[in-house]
């Protein structure tokens, strides 16, 4: 069966139109309810939620199918993604619910669920789910209903966690850190988990105002961070997107440091205090000089479809734990469950306190590739995949490319564009490269 809602992340869309609407979250969440009562007689859920005005719409509708299905509802208030993972397993709770549309802009909004165990469910929970909100509701009585009640110090039990998920040695006194929080979940969290380990927090983007998340600020407009960095002379800077499972970092010399890179740096440093990494997770989207670095440090490296659920199935079909993506979705699974930007931003800054040299000293041996991203935009019901043009093409350049670059051409999975991408040592290279297969794409139609 094909799911009709869900996507690869949870439900998401554009607020006030359907799925985005009360009616239907109120639905969804009575669905829930009733999957989870087949299993469980009383279930208790989470539901945390980011900055966006529609937010307070779409938890009350939650609330309500919940509470209507028999369910108890926590009421977490604005909290990260990861803070719901990670508390949904601390307060032994049912499920996990979180109301975001992580990077998007505030008229987005999303819903997704987290298992008790804090981690993404599985394909077949959710047609479940959608099978149930094809039947009719069964009201609970009265005395059935589900009570809510507010968890008031989920932030603090969060900003707990993100400490212990460090060495407890671990000083950032002495240190400047501009801290940008996208106007985001973490934007009370963030600051606190910084200043309590010592440094000196600088903050951007910690100013919601229900419209403003993510606009021109946060892990997807870095350059806000950038210039903070600068400006401020601090020693380093941290950006997290609207429901911070997302980073991007900055070092005192302004230079911006993305998924791919930061990946690598936490796994080099693990390899240098004589940890063991058998092995680690990248996407199709990953920079090739990354995983030649990887391949000289004998860490086997594997490249999962693009998107942060691809990567976790890889790295537990391996049972390894460190995998992301070039975007700063990084996951260190032997801290958390799932993606966490203030984590891996953790995990970062031991590496440099603890080796005593800075990220661009850590990350010297690897120069990333430049990349050339074009989109060609398909007409309705195209197969470019039976392109022969495109086909003889692809074929000439990766030819020419040899093991000093690769192409990677890829259907949008939310537009309907042929994302067509070049790597090569050689920056003009891959324009030249990228231009060809995407009028071969063109012409070929």
């Amino acid at each position: 069966m094909t799911r009709q809602y869900f996507g690869t992340d949870g439900i998401r869309g554009t607020v006030g139109q359907p799925p985005i609407t009360p009616d239907f979250v109120l639905r969804l969440a009575h669905a829930v309810g009733r999957v989870l009562k087949r299993s469980e007689r009383h279930p208790t859920v989470l539901i945390g939620k980011d900055t966006r005005i529609s937010g307070y719409m779409l938890e009350a509708a939650l609330e309500s199918g919940f509470n209507s299905a028999g369910v108890d509802v926590v009421l977490l208030g604005p909290v990260p993604t990861p803070a719901v993972a990670y508390l949904t397993r601390a307060q032994r709770a049912s499920l996990g619910v979180v109301i975001s549309a992580s990077h998007n802009p505030f008229a987005d909004n999303g819903i997704k669920f987290f298992s008790a165990q804090g981690t993404k469910l599985p394909d077949d929970w959710e047609l479940a789910v959608e099978a149930a909100m094809n039947e009719p509701p069964v009201w609970v009585a009265a005395a059935e209903l589900g009570k809510s009640r507010r968890l008031d110090d989920a932030a603090g039990r969060y900003i707990e966690f993100c400490k212990s998920t460090c060495s407890h040695n671990l000083s950032l006194k002495g240190l400047k850190i501009v801290v940008d929080g996208a106007h985001g979940a973490a934007y009370h969290i963030a600051p606190a988990v910084f200043h309590e380990l010592g440094a000196e927090v600088v903050k951007i983007g910690c100013s919601p105002d229900g419209l403003n998340i993510n606009d021109g600020v946060g892990a997807t407009h870095p350059q806000a961070l950038v210039e903070a960095v600068r400006h401020h002379r601090a020693d380093y800077g941290v950006a997290l997107d609207g429901d911070a499972d997302r980073l991007q970092m900055v070092d005192s010399a302004g230079r911006l440091y993305n998924g791919d890179e930061l990946l690598y740096l936490i796994a080099s440093d693990r390899i240098a205090r004589d940890e063991d990494v058998p092995g680690v997770v990248g996407t199709l989207m990953t920079n090739m000089a990354v995983e030649l670095a990887f391949k000289r440090r004998g860490v086997r490296f594997v490249r999962a479809k693009v998107g942060d659920r691809y990567v976790l199935e890889a790295l537990e079909k391996h049972g390894w734990v460190l995998g992301g993506e070039g975007s700063g979705h990084l996951l260190v699974l032997d801290r958390h469950t799932t993606g966490d930007g203030l984590v891996s931003a953790l995990q970062v800054l031991h590496a440099c306190v603890g080796s005593g040299q800075t990220m661009a000293q850590l990350l010297s041996e690897v120069v990333l590739f430049p990349q050339t991203l074009l989109n060609v935009r398909l007409q309705p019901g195209q197969d470019w995949k039976s392109n022969a043009k495109l086909a003889s093409e692809t074929q000439a350049v990766e030819a020419e490319l040899g093991d000093a670059g690769r192409v990677l051409i890829r259907a949008s999975g939310t537009e309907p564009l042929l994302r067509v991408m070049v790597e090569a040592r050689d920056a003009h290279i891959a324009q030249a490269c990228a231009e060809r297969l995407a009028q071969a794409a063109k012409e070929g139609a």
